[in-house]
Order: structure tokens, then sequence, then C-alpha cells
């Protein structure tokens, strides 16, 4: 197996960990590094397919966790986002929104990590839901990261780390699946990504499964100081890539 077999290897084990554990996040730890080795046209789809790999996983070992309502809320919203995230993408304004995006994301982190609680949502919380579902589909299209506005969703209800996690995959499922019809019809699903993504399977189904025993372990507060310190991790790394490629 050559060096760079070797390398995509571990990058999809671990993004598949992190992504197994807390339910998001695998995106934006993987695409970069995959891209050091590979062409970003071969890393960005080989981590959706990966993407809805595990969030499939994930749906048929814990379907029960899922709160159905919530996933298909937050994904109905996201279709009216994706068209502004692609304009976002395209336009000059990209540099201006990754600093605005990626200090919103700390600002909230650290809100949340130095002790004060945000408010709790109840009920349906139908403004939340409309809210971080669009902000989901918009920022999904513009820059891969749907993550952040659905990880402040279920933060805000305060869900069980399973609940959290299953959730979360009842939204990436669909999206994901979405996501790599478009890269189908845009010529972007070649034969490369197809081989990498059958080469990383059997690594990635262990890491799947030691994901959902670490995130059986993470309760209440522990698990969501777990995901604020990842929320502030994802910021940081997008400001600092955004600072980097303005200079």
């Amino acid at each position: 197996m050559s060096p760079t077999s070797l390398y995509v290897l571990l990058i999809v084990f671990v993004a598949t960990l992190i992504r197994s554990t807390f339910g998001f996040g695998e995106a934006l730890f993987a695409v970069p590094l995959l891209a050091l080795c590979i062409p970003l046209r071969v890393a960005t789809p080989l981590v959706v397919l990966l993407s809805a790999t595990i969030a499939g996983a994930i749906v048929l070992q814990d379907w029960r966790s899922i709160h159905v309502r919530s996933s298909a809320g937050l994904l109905l919203p996201s279709l009216a986002g994706i068209p502004l995230g692609l304009a976002l993408l395209g336009s000059r304004c990209d540099a201006p929104a990754k600093i605005g995006l990626a200090l919103v994301i700390i600002g909230f982190a650290a809100y949340s990590l130095l002790g004060r609680r945000p408010p709790e949502i109840k009920g349906g919380g139908l403004g939340w839901l409309l809210g971080c579902g669009f902000f989901a589909g918009l920022l999904g299209a513009a820059y891969g990261m749907n993550g952040p506005p659905l990880v402040v969703y279920g933060s805000l209800r305060r869900w069980s780390a399973p609940h959290f996690r299953a959730t979360l995959q009842g939204y990436f499922l669909p999206a994901s699946g979405l996501a790599m019809i478009g890269y189908g019809l845009a010529g972007m699903w070649v034969p490369a990504v197809t081989r990498y993504y059958l080469l990383s399977l059997p690594v990635a189904i262990p890491a799947i499964l030691l994901g959902r025993t670490a995130n059986r372990r993470l309760h209440g507060e522990r698990f969501l100081r777990s995901v604020h310190v990842g929320l502030v991790l994802i910021g940081a790394v997008l400001l600092a890539r955004t600072l980097h490629s303005a200079i």
C-alpha cells in the first residue's frame, strides 16, 4: 500500500471517530488534511460520501434516538439556504463572511463554556428550528460547514448525547445524499473518489463503533462542554485558515 493511501486511511479513521463521537466536525478536520496529498476535487466528495455512510450507520444503530420532526424540520429550511450559500461562495464577501462566522461560533461556545448557560428552548422552538436549518444549508453550500448551526440548536434543546448524535445524522444522511447527487451531475464523482472510499471502509467501520461507545460515556454537562470545546476549535481553525489565505 502506498504512503498516500496510508495517510488517507489515518485521516479517515480520526475524522470518522470524531464524527461518530460528537455527531459533527469531521469535514473541517479531514478536508484540509486530505487536500495535502490528494486533489481537493477528490477529497471533498470523498468526505461527503463517508459522511453519508457514517450517518447511515448511526441511523441504523440508533434510530430510536432520532427526533424525526427536528431532523426534517432542520432539513427543509436548509434547502432555502443552499442557493444563497452558493452565491456567497462566488462573491467577494467570502473572507469577511468566514471571519464573521468563526467569531460567532467561538463567541457562542465560549459564552457556554464560561458557565453562562444559553436559554433552553421549550417545546418546538419553531423560530430557532427554521433559523438554524436555514443557516446550516447556507453554510453547508458555501463552506461545507452544516454542523455549527445544528449544534447550536441541539445545545439549546438540551439533547442528550445519544439523542444529539442520532438526530444530527437524521439530517446529514439526506443532506449528504443530495450533495453526492450534485457532485455526480457536476462530474466530480470520479473513479478516485470511489477507490479511496472503498479503501477507507475497513477503517471507518471500527471508528464508527468506537465513537458510539465514546458517545454513550459522555453525559449531560460533560457532553455539552465537549461539544462547545469542539466548536471553539472549529471556529479557531476556520479563522486561522481564512486570515492565512487573506495575507
